[in-house]
Parts: structure tokens; sequence; C-alpha cells
């Protein structure tokens, strides 16, 4: 196998470092941000960023693979020295399957058997119980999730997904068909089935909480939230009107002591019921006014203009991004092959304004890995926004609120279970956003016109369907 120039693994790699480094540090700050400090383990927290961190890099893989087959050419369609043979495009194209495998493998163990895990290894404390009772318990349920993870690889396994065998053969060279296409794909077909599935349950999540947060995301931006100044009157309302209503129970009994009148016990419980609550209003008061002397709180003023400006962009950028798949689904119906072939479209019709961005972007390395980048920050954004407008529920029970530095580190670890699916999902809905960039970057080739006294004419548009 040919070697791949140290130069453009180089020009290829260094970018995807820098946002290994850049992951690693949003996803600590992220899950410190939400998580309870009071009831986190630092297991839960460790195992939150990783399995975070897994499932963005699997995703910063895509402009990094875009890049290196772009590299490959010169502007006028013909390949550049280093990737004149097939051997070294071959090279090239089996170093990224083996990465995308192998960032896929670790989600499926994440999700699978460390996520549960842990989980289940959380909600098995307790005063009494010991180390290894936690670990018992937990590998009691999590054998649960390595079954339907294990039937779902064979299942995939089994599916045949090439031509049928011939109708001579009989049933044991047929089954010994199916054991040698097994030895012969590697378990690809067994990875892309299990993914698949994952990914299907992804795009549900994806509809749910992405789609309410890209809606409530830039309102919340542009409209603002509520001052803590705002609501400490507010606050201080209710208390005044619970102290009213506690003095005249106490005042009509204490009225009617001279005639040894005791309460009642619907008194009683109203009574209890207000004294809670009072102690709630008191405590909410202590942080409201302790968030209101913040220096966070006096930056918000000088924040807020820019906070408008910021909504007002991904607001636009929501919009974007629904024209883009809006234009590609209409491409699909009215110009594509079917649904036989997946609706592959021979050639693009319809412009597509977020493809084309990036297509040109591509073209100044890593100018498309930043947009790329933030396009994905934004998805997170918008599903985390989503999740906490939301919360996590399970049918009609409602199971955790994710609020910042109150999540539960059970909450935490459902928070990242949700995120791996819908990101998974974001790399499907990419082929339909942006399909141009996703499937050939800046990429073109040269199309024979004619032959004028001996002269070559050539044509060079860009790579489409």
């Amino acid at each position: 196998m040919a070697a791949i120039p140290y130069s453009v693994l180089a020009v290829g790699w260094i970018p995807f470092l820098v946002v290994v480094a850049l992951v690693v540090l949003f996803t600590i700050f992220y899950v410190r941000y939400y998580r309870f400090k009071k009831e986190s383990e630092t297991g839960t927290t460790v195992t939150a960023v990783l399995a975070l961190t897994v499932t963005l890099l699997a995703v910063a893989l895509v402009p990094v693979d875009i890049f290196l087959v772009s590299y490959m050419k010169y502007p006028n369609g013909t390949f550049k020295e280093w990737a004149s043979n097939n051997e070294t495009r071959e090279a090239v194209g089996d170093m990224m399957l083996y990465s995308y495998y192998s960032m896929y493998l670790l989600e499926i163990v994440f999700m699978f058997l460390v996520l549960p895990f842990m989980y289940f290894y959380y909600e098995e404390y307790d005063e009494d119980s010991t180390f290894r009772s936690r670990i018992c318990g937990a590998l009691k349920y999590t054998i649960v999730f390595v079954i339907i993870g294990g039937v779902l690889l064979l299942i995939g396994a089994f599916i045949p997904t090439q031509a049928a065998p011939s109708h001579n053969e009989t049933e044991w060279q047929k089954l010994q068909d199916l054991f040698e296409g097994l030895g012969t794909n590697h378990g690809e077909n067994a990875l892309s089935f299990c993914i698949n599935i994952l990914t299907l349950i992804g795009m549900l999540l994806l509809v749910l909480y992405t789609g309410y947060g890209m809606n409530a995301l830039p309102v919340d931006m542009i409209f603002g939230t509520r001052s803590a100044k705002d609501e400490i009157v507010e606050v201080q309302e209710d208390d005044d009107g619970i102290k009213s209503e506690i003095a005249s129970i106490r005042t009509k009994y204490e009225r009617s002591r001279t005639k040894n009148r005791t309460m009642s016990r619907r008194d009683r419980n109203r009574l209890s019921n207000l004294e809670q609550k009072e102690k709630l209003i008191k405590r909410r008061r202590r942080h409201l006014q302790k968030a209101n002397n913040s220096w966070s709180n006096k930056c918000s003023v000088l924040w807020r203009p820019f906070e408008v400006i910021l909504g007002i962009v991904l607001a636009l950028l929501a919009v974007l991004i629904f024209l883009s798949l809006l234009l590609t689904s209409i491409d699909k119906l009215l110009h594509s092959l079917g649904p036989k072939t997946g609706y592959v479209l021979p050639q693009s019709t319809l412009p597509n304004p977020l493809d084309i961005t990036l297509v040109y972007c591509q073209q100044v390395f890593p100018l498309d890995y930043i947009v790329m980048c933030l396009i994905v920050v934004y998805f997170v954004f918008a599903s985390m926004c989503g999740l906490r407008k939301i919360g996590i529920w399970f049918f009609c029970l409602r199971m955790y609120k994710i609020r910042p530095h109150r999540t539960k580190a059970q909450g935490i670890l459902f928070l990242c279970f949700i995120l791996m699916f819908i990101i998974l999902a974001l790399n499907v809905m990419f082929y339909n956003t942006i399909p141009q960039y996703v499937m050939y970057g800046s990429q073109k080739y040269q199309v024979c016109i004619s032959t004028v006294c001996n002269v070559r004419l050539t044509e060079i548009p860009e790579c489409d369907w």
C-alpha cells in the first residue's frame, strides 16, 4: 500500500487535533455547568465528558474527510502527483473509513455499556451499600443493554446486503456463503445496521428537542428573560401575602383562646403548608439577591445588545437551514431516481444556499471546518435549549429537569445519552442539508467536449451526484 505524504497528513489532521482539544474543554465546561455539585460523583462527570467528546469528534471527522478527498486534485480537475495512483487514494479512503468505524464503535460501547453501567451504579448508592454491591447491582441491569446491543449487531451481521444466491445452491451452500460474507465484510454490515437503528431513534429526538430548541433559543435571546430584580419584587409580594394569611389564622385563634377553642385540623394543615412556603420563598429570595449582586448580572446590561444581535443571527441561521433542507427535499422529490435508489439526485437543480457557502469555504481550509463546527455547536445548544424547556420524560412521567448547577447525576447521564442520539442523527441530516459539500467538497473533474486540430477541449465542472 502506498504511503500518504506526511505533509498531507499534517495539513489534514493538525486542525483536527486542535478541535479535539477545544471539544474536550467545551464538554468539561458544559457538564460542570449543568451538574449539581453536591450530588455529583467524579465517575459520572468523567463518563459524561468522554461520551460527549467521542460523539462530537465523530462529526468533526467529516471536514477532515472532505478536505483530504478534495486535496487530491488541482483546480483544473486533475489529480496531484502524490495522489496519481489508486493505491494512495485507497489508503486515504481506508484511513478515514477506519477512523469513522473506531468512533462509531466507541459510541456503541458508551451507549450500551458505559453510560447504562454508570447510571445504575449511581442509582445503587445507599448509606449501607458497599462498592462491591453497587458494582453487582449495576452489572445486573447493564447486561440487558449489552444483550440489546448484541442482538442488533447479530441482526445486522446476518441480514443479506448482496445479491441473493443462486436457486440451485443447497441450504448448506447458502449457509456457507452467509458465513463467508461475515468474514469478507469484517463486521461492517453489523456495525452499519446498529448505527442506522440508533440514528433512527436520534432522528425522532432531533425532531422533538432540536426542532423546539431552534425556535426557542433565538426567541429567548431576542426577548430576554426576567431580571433578578423583577423576580425579587414578585417574591416579596408573595411573601407578604403568605405572612398576612399566617397572621389571620393565628389572630383568629388568639382571640378565641379565652374560650378554650383549639385550632381545627384543617387550619393546622393550612398553617403548616403556609410556613413551609414561607421558608421556600425566603430561600429563593436569598438566591435572587445573591444573583442580583453578582458581577455577571451587572455585566448583563452591557451584554444585552449583543445578545439581541446574536439571537437575530441564530434565527436567520435556523431559517437558512430550513430553506436548505426544504430545497434539497423538493429537488429530490422532483428530479431524483426514485425511492428504490434512495432518492439519489443525478444532478442538483435547485440552489442550496448553505451548501454553496460551505463548498466555497472548503477552498480555504480550515474555514469550512470552523463553519461546520459552529453549525454543530449551534445544534448542540438548540438541543440543550429544547431539553431544558421540555425536560426528560418517560411517556407521561417527568424524570429529570435540566437546570444549570442543579441537574442530578442521573439527569446528566441521561442528557449525554440523548445528545449522543441527536448528534448521530446530525450526520444523516447533513447529507440532506448540505449534500454537495458532504459528498464531494470543492472537487472538479475534466470532461472531454471535442477534439479540434489534435487539441483536446475540456470542460471542468464541479463534482455532483
